[in-house]
């Protein structure tokens, strides 16, 4: 009887243990999973919680319905290929959940016009700022030579190697980027960190974004084909010593899209990292060729201006025409090369047309160093709009 007693005691005393450990706030591990995707058969390869970091050789398949839901990080050696056609989804409202490709890791986002990439937000009521965006750091030269700490999540970009090769885009849509951290630091649409020419990306279209559509921090990268719609802040930056190219570059302002930041604009290019270190090299020394820039927004002070070069900054801009429909409001300065933390280079020269009631073309500021201004006549053709037919955007 004693025996029974203390067996059925026992029985009792495992059953409360087990139901306790039920009952636990306590997550129950997942066998295998360790934060790290090695190769294609990785139990942390998971379709609807897609996060992680990539060490192997990762291929994400048309075919599933990818829910991004963590910071999906390739790792230095890492290899990220997503297939033609492949939509992502991110799940919105966190600073965490972007999409980030480190130094000597590759990416592979190779779209076609049929069957374009897709990463968008999985909010049934999609906004700017819902997810972070795509980050790629290179080994390409930047302001100073060595290497630097990215302004959000902390990577190393930055080298020597200017011809740096990171993989290649085309087909791809970003939308509804731009996670806030805080007030000086937010996630762009696409932000390229010292990549370098190896690097191919073309026809990129990036839609509804809290900060910038894209931004170069030096290196040497070309880019072709970019659609920029609704961005919150600046349509097209550079700083830190961008010397690559940029061909076919449409950026317009929706009516009706009235979201704004302090000082959003068209261009934006600086020589150097806001300005600190102006006696450094390189500085930045874009070429930039084909450029629209459309506001139909009727919100005040939507553009404060519509090209900004700035700290040092030379570049090339050639065919470049802006829009602004009746009655959008007048934008702070037409170009503008001056700036409290240094003007253009003398080097810089701006070829651009103006069409529109509340455009001054000679509402000009050229510089302490006289960058050259000038107002094509007849009008520049920009940007042409067939190019951007893979994309269904009505212009």
């Amino acid at each position: 009887m004693k025996i029974l007693k203390y067996s059925s005691l026992s029985l009792l005393f495992a059953a409360a243990l087990m139901f306790s450990s039920c009952n636990s706030d306590d997550p129950t591990p997942v066998e295998g999973k360790d934060g790290i995707i090695a190769d294609q058969n990785d139990p942390d390869l998971v379709v609807a919680d897609l996060q992680g970091e990539i060490t192997g050789d990762i291929t994400l398949a048309a075919s599933q319905n990818w829910i991004l839901t963590g910071a999906l990080v390739v790792k230095d050696g890492g290899k990220l290929t997503i297939e033609a056609g492949t939509v992502i989804k991110a799940a919105a409202g966190g600073t965490n959940v972007y999409i980030a490709v480190e130094q000597n890791a590759e990416i592979q986002a190779v779209g076609t016009a049929a069957a374009p990439i897709k990463i968008t937000s999985n909010a049934a009521s999609p906004k700017g700022g819902d997810w972070g965006g795509l980050l790629l750091m290179g080994n390409a030269g930047i302001t100073g030579g060595s290497t630097a700490v990215t302004e959000i999540v902390n990577f190393i970009y930055g080298g020597s190697n200017d011809a740096d090769d990171s993989g290649d885009i085309a087909y791809l849509t970003l939308e509804y980027t731009g996670a806030i951290i805080n007030d000086e630091k937010e996630f762009n649409g696409l932000t390229l960190y010292g990549v370098g020419s190896g690097t191919s990306i073309n026809n990129v279209f990036i839609n509804y974004g809290n900060d910038d559509a894209i931004e170069f921090f030096g290196g040497t990268v070309n880019i072709s084909n970019l659609l920029v719609v609704n961005a919150k802040d600046d349509m097209f930056d550079w700083t830190q010593g961008y010397r690559g190219t940029a061909t076919n570059v449409y950026g317009i302002r929706e009516n009706g899209f009235d979201e704004k930041s302090n000082d959003p604009r068209g261009l934006e290019g600086d020589g150097n990292l806001d300005g600190l270190t102006p006696s450094a090299l390189p500085q930045s020394n874009p070429t930039i060729t084909n450029l629209t820039i459309v506001n139909r927004s009727t919100v005040a002070d939507g553009m404060a201006d519509v090209v900004k070069i700035r700290r040092g900054s030379s570049a090339t801009l050639t065919n470049a025409h802006v829009i602004f429909s009746a009655d959008a409001p007048a934008p702070g300065d037409f170009v503008d090369m001056t700036d409290g933390a240094g003007d253009a280079a003398g080097t810089a020269s701006v070829n651009i047309s103006g069409t529109g009631t509340n455009i001054d073309t000679g509402d000009n500021k050229a510089g302490a160093n006289n960058a050259t201004i000038t107002i094509a006549d007849p009008a520049n053709t920009g940007c042409p709009t067939t190019i951007f037919a893979w994309t269904g955007y009505t212009f």
